[in-house]
């Protein structure tokens, strides 16, 4: 019972920037990890960042130094900010939250969201 829904992507030249953003509604008791994964077409879903509640953060080698992952616990909201885009980051991102939902008594959810494309070209 625990809802993601992103926004954010589109189409961007070579070098350029976006920032998707992915809020969570719903009986939320807390949530623990949240993460951003991608799938371009042809290929298998990965990892491209992940933090925990506590601000630890985890990037794929692809990503590190050109996208930033960040939390706003408050408003149950994980963004990532993509900086010099390439060709190869063209791809479906998805939003994924790990935590424990209050809907009926406590229980564990991993919800993911519908996935917003990201394209990169010029």
């Amino acid at each position: 019972q625990v809802q993601l829904v992103e926004s954010g992507g589109g189409l961007v030249q070579p070098g350029g920037s976006l920032r998707l953003s992915c809020a969570a509604s719903g009986s939320i008791f807390s949530i623990n990890d949240m993460g951003w994964y991608r799938q371009a077409p042809g290929k298998q879903r990965e990892l491209v960042a992940a933090i925990t509640s506590g601000g630890n953060t985890n990037y794929a080698d692809s990503v590190k130094g050109r996208f930033t992952i960040s939390r706003d616990n408050a408003e149950n909201t994980v963004y990532l900010q993509m900086n010099s885009l390439k060709p190869e980051d063209t791809a479906v991102y998805y939003c994924n939250a790990l935590g424990y939902s209050d809907y009926e008594g406590l229980e564990d959810f991993d919800s993911w969201g519908q996935g917003t494309q990201v394209t990169v070209s010029s």
